[in-house]
């Protein structure tokens, strides 16, 4: 490759680009559109998965002449497809959910850290505190619970005055 083809090899390499480009962007959003929302939604291991795979098959064939634009379609189809059979499966069958989806992880609980639960997360106390303060709460006391979701979002459950409405104890948070 010389200097001049390194910076400008002709129109056509380009005028692929915008094409292929063009034709793959509308068919990813007709497939995302048709395989509804769940697609997009807050992200499990599995979804972000299919989120790269979408990525790095979109990247490949927008760049690469190897690969067809049909092939590139196919594979955006199977992709979503694997992606709307994995999910319809997780809720028909908790069992599979378990499988792919990690539980949600209760981190903390009344005043006390599950330190147990933390390591086991791989989750700093100081990560916890920043998502109590994303939640426009003062400090760890105004807290009922944290949880670690399938997403890896915290939520964070503020103090109410009756704690007895929570009902249990964190003994029997954790035995569940």
């Amino acid at each position: 490759m010389t200097d001049a083809t390194f910076f400008f090899s002709g129109w056509e390499p380009l005028v692929r680009i915008v094409v292929v480009g063009t034709v793959m962007y509308v068919a990813l959003v007709a497939l995302l559109r048709v395989s509804r929302s769940r697609t997009l939604s807050t992200m499990n291991g599995f979804d972000f998965i299919v989120t790269v795979a979408i990525g790095s098959a979109f990247g490949r064939a927008l760049t690469t002449k190897d690969v067809a634009l049909s092939e590139a379609v196919m594979a955006f189809g199977l992709l979503v497809t694997l992606q709307y059979v994995i999910t319809w499966i997780q809720v028909r069958w908790p069992f599979f959910r378990r499988v792919v989806t990690n539980p949600p992880a209760l981190l903390y609980f009344r005043g006390e850290f599950v330190d147990a639960e933390l390591r086991r997360q791989r989750v700093a106390k100081s990560e916890i505190r920043s998502a109590v303060r994303k939640n426009k709460l003062g400090s760890l006391d105004e807290v009922e619970a944290v949880v670690l979701e399938p997403s890896g979002d915290f939520s964070v459950i503020a103090s109410v005055e009756d704690a007895s409405a929570f009902g249990k104890t964190l003994e029997e948070h954790l035995g569940e």
